[in-house]
């Protein structure tokens, strides 16, 4: 499964580099990168503007029928916030949220990812 993610501190980068799957970072230069696969998001916890940009990178092209599923990264001092972007994505489009996890992620947490893209195919 591909991954579109973006990293603003460097952590969610260090999650993803974790699963070994293709990725993409995106970024205020390529937010509108056409998908030709399938793909999941990985977003950071940083309130509305990390949302939207999401928004504008999954509306954009075919890219919306190609994303199956979001996961989260933040920190759990975030409270009710915490993985907030990953909620917002998945209630707006209608996808599962696979998992959330805090920082950089654990072991444990990239095996519990793994499996959750496992079932969704």
């Amino acid at each position: 499964m591909k991954v579109v993610y973006l990293s603003l501190t460097g952590k969610t980068r260090q999650f993803v580099k974790k699963l070994n799957w293709d990725f993409i970072e995106i970024s205020k230069k390529n937010s509108t990168v056409q998908m030709e696969e399938p793909y999941i998001v990985i977003t950071p916890t940083y309130g509305e503007q990390v949302a939207n940009f999401f928004y504008e990178f999954i509306d954009f092209g075919e890219n919306r029928a190609l994303l199956k599923g979001v996961a989260g990264s933040g920190n759990r001092n975030f409270n009710t916030s915490f993985c907030s972007n990953a909620r917002a994505l998945a209630a707006k489009y209608q996808i599962p949220l696979l998992h959330c996890f805090e920082n950089q992620g654990t072991d444990k947490d990239v095996q519990i990812l793994i499996e959750k893209v496992r079932e969704i195919g």
